[in-house]
């Protein structure tokens, strides 16, 4: 049975990986494919001898990831007030709760389509969208791997 509580306070530098780590899950096959269908048509549009075109495509191709890597970092800094304080976390066999001073969030794992284990982090998903973190160096290595077993066990048996 998984029960323990934890206090930490995420820090910028946490938050902005932890969001753009999710955002490129979500995102992946558009920040994959975009810049390539943009190298691709770019040449294309050279080849016929519409060089601006196929020029502006090309930077495109390039630029995209840099402009979403700083959209991500923008939408984070706007939410570091809130989320970079400190917090209580929960964690049981049917959720977690989350306890600041200005809020309480309690949620279900049966919430979660798809939960991402990563080094640094579990990124959570209700169907393709990105919705949360939890990391991993606010859990002791004892804890971490109880929560791992506890998210593999569940998404075994098609209940996260």
């Amino acid at each position: 049975m998984v029960d323990f509580t934890v206090r930490y306070e995420p820090t910028p530098d946490e938050v902005a990986r932890a969001l753009g780590l999710g955002v490129r899950q979500q995102l992946k096959i558009a920040y994959r494919a975009l810049p390539v269908v943009l190298v691709v048509s770019g040449l294309v549009c050279i080849l016929l001898d519409a060089t601006s075109i196929g020029i502006g495509m090309l930077v495109g191709a390039v630029v995209f990831p840099l402009v979403l890597t700083w959209s991500i970092r923008r939408t984070g800094k706007r939410q570091l007030a809130y989320l970079c304080v400190p917090t209580t976390l929960r964690i049981t066999d049917e959720g977690y709760e989350c306890r600041t001073d200005q809020s309480t969030t309690t949620v279900q794992w049966s919430l979660f389509g798809r939960i991402v284990t990563g080094t640094e982090f579990w990124l959570f998903f209700v169907g393709k969208q990105f919705t949360g973190f939890l990391p991993r160096r606010a859990f002791s290595s004892e804890q971490q791997a109880e929560l791992d077993s506890l998210l593999a066990s569940r998404q075994r048996a098609g209940i996260t």
